[in-house]
């Protein structure tokens, strides 16, 4: 018998059953490809005992023998050196900029936590490839979907491009909102919309070309500065969005880790799927 099975059969009659829980989220993985990379130093269960028998003996004039614990262990100690956007994060408007239109945007630590639990609408967008999703592009997909969002509703495009995750393409190879795109799920009252992608705007060297070639400062992080006119937050580099049940039918959680005065917090994203 399962885990699941087991938990099926103890459960009073008429009981609601657990929904399904689908993993969004990208681990934090230091052999991946970052273009900041990540630093991850492990003290094992045996360093642990002799490093707590040096800081007793530094902190407290006591001696104790490592030779004392079971195996000579005590505990494993993980250190990380990474940024707050490294795997799957939630953008703060903090990370906007220091000013918005509509007064001094808030850290990842003050957000209202109601906006990280809230039914998902998954838009398909993987036919855009790499560049630019505009207002016309998510209408569609919009249509496709068969609903509009309702205020709040956390919106989810899918753009295939977390099958780059770990190498440098996931740099590169991705489509992004521009300005229209992004102001009209704002418009329809979202205020979290998440990305399998590196960015909710298309690539950077994209995003240079086209500014350089044109001169219209506009192209530039188009979705990212909406956040400088209204208040949002953006979910990156979310995964397995194959796995979820369709374009709706299923509520997304990612509450975002609390780092004080933060312009994001890692989060471990999730789909609650109703059983």
């Amino acid at each position: 018998m399962t885990v699941t099975e087991a938990a099926s059969a103890a459960a009073p009659a008429g009981a609601a059953k657990a929904p399904r829980i689908i993993d969004l989220s990208q681990a934090v993985d230091a052999a991946a490809w970052e273009p900041d990379p990540i630093v991850h130093e492990v003290m094992t269960p045996a360093e642990g005992a002799r490093h707590m028998a040096d800081e007793m003996k530094l902190h407290f004039g006591l001696d104790f023998d490592p030779a004392d614990l079971p195996g000579g262990e005590l505990l494993s100690l993980d250190t990380l050196t990474l940024t707050s956007h490294t795997g799957t994060h939630v953008d703060a408007p903090s990370h906007y900029g220091s000013r918005g239109d509509y007064g001094t945007p808030r850290h990842i630590d003050a957000m209202p936590l109601d906006w990280f639990h809230r039914p998902g609408l998954l838009l398909d967008v993987r036919d855009v490839g790499t560049g630019v999703i505009g207002r016309k592009r998510i209408e569609r997909a919009l249509d496709e979907a068969g609903r509009t969002p309702d205020p709040l509703d956390i919106v989810i495009l899918r753009t295939g491009a977390d099958r780059h995750a770990g190498t440098a393409r996931y740099f590169t190879d991705f489509a992004g909102l521009d300005g229209p795109a992004t102001d009209h799920l704002l418009d329809l009252g979202v205020r979290v919309i998440g990305t399998d992608a590196w960015s909710l705007d298309a690539p950077f060297g994209d995003m240079i070309r086209r500014f350089q070639e044109s001169g219209d400062r506009s192209v530039l992080w188009p979705a990212h500065f909406a956040g400088r006119r209204r208040e949002y937050c953006q979910i990156e580099r979310l995964t397995n969005l194959d796995a979820l049940p369709g374009p709706s039918g299923f509520t997304v959680t990612c509450f975002p880790v609390k780092i004080a005065g933060a312009g994001a917090g890692w989060t471990r994203a999730v789909a609650l799927v109703d059983a």
